[in-house]
């Protein structure tokens, strides 16, 4: 379910209102950074992931 056209202006409308329009560039560029560092700590836990996973098959054959 997508929103509609009145729905994107009144939530504009409201974050116009309670921000100010001076704050938000500021909290624009503050919502894409955080975006980034998340999917930068994403890829770094799918990459440790992918490195235990490799590990361990070696890990079983150390023990035999």
């Amino acid at each position: 379910m997508r929103p509609g056209l009145i729905q994107v202006i009144i939530v504009i409308g409201l974050i116009v209102l309670f921000f100010g329009a001076a704050k938000i560039p500021d909290l624009a560029r503050s919502l894409g950074r955080a975006k980034g560092e998340f999917k930068k700590g994403l890829a770094e836990g799918e990459a440790a992931d992918a490195e235990k996973k490799e590990d361990a098959p070696a890990a079983k054959t150390d023990k035999a």
